[in-house]
């Protein structure tokens, strides 16, 4: 299921992609007029009454089925509890300490490692305001953001891998002038990222990519082809990194995101 967040009328809803149109949700029942946190937290028995009424034989409404043209699709999460940024491909890793003078450094290929971005910066699709020295040296990164469905503290491998709601696409932007200044202090990144993650347009749940799910040693991997040709090879499995991340802490929370860059 491909599920949407989207401004229409004024109203924040919730809802999924289908091949109609964006199906909402607040049509099937008063429990589903809500956020897409709590559909996640609750996915066992609020998607499974999603799935039988769109597959049942209940009539969908024309007001029901809205065009993506008519709505404004916001992130799919756009209040994430909090978000994780992975430093997982090694041709970008030494590109990156290359740029600030520094060597590679062994210790990448022993465990996988992140730093916590601003999560109360989300945005979805569309337009991206920024100014200032923010636009010096602007740059985006693609990355593929997996998404937490139930809380987890702790985890092995299998859980960790178990605890995967759905994946979305994100676009980490970075003010590089400023990063490169700050990261000079070895602590940061900070006012270089703090500004905007974009995140979208969809959050695809785990059901949908289950074909495409190869399992391995640290993990799961997904067999995708992108349509472009991408660069670097991502060191670390998803289930690698969210078991190191939800060790300790406050562990892992629905809606929490954890990102795998760069593409």
């Amino acid at each position: 299921m491909k599920l949407v967040t989207f401004l229409h009328s004024g109203r924040e809803k919730v809802g999924a992609l289908t091949h109609l149109g964006i199906f909402d949700f607040s049509h099937i029942s008063a429990e589903l007029n809500t956020s897409m946190i709590e559909i996640i937290r609750r996915s066992g028995e609020l998607l499974k009454e999603v799935h039988s009424f769109l597959v049942g034989e209940r009539t969908w409404t024309a007001s029901a089925i809205l065009d993506e043209g008519h709505v404004q699709l916001l992130s799919p999460i756009p209040y994430p509890p909090s978000v994780r940024d992975g430093y997982a491909f090694r041709q970008h890793v030494e590109t990156a300490r290359k740029n600030r003078g520094l060597g590679m450094i062994p210790e990448f290929d022993q465990f996988p490692v992140f730093y916590f971005t601003n999560h109360r910066a989300i945005i979805g699709p569309g337009e991206l305001r920024v100014g200032g020295r923010r636009l010096e040296q602007l740059d985006f990164e693609l990355e593929l953001a997996a998404v937490i469905g139930r809380e987890i503290r702790n985890p092995s491998l299998e859980e960790a891998d178990a605890a995967i709601f759905g994946y979305t696409i994100m676009n980490d932007f970075s003010a590089r002038s400023l990063q490169m200044e700050e990261m000079k202090m070895n602590l940061g990144p900070a006012k270089g990222k703090d500004f905007a993650t974009a995140l979208g347009p969809w959050l695809v749940t785990k059901d949908e990519l289950s074909k495409r799910e190869i399992l391995s040693p640290s993990g799961s991997l997904l067999d995708a082809k992108p349509d472009h040709p991408t660069r670097g090879r991502r060191r670390h499995a998803l289930a690698r990194g969210r078991h190191r991340l939800g060790n300790g802490g406050n562990g892992l929370l629905p809606g929490a995101q954890r990102f795998e860059g760069h593409a």
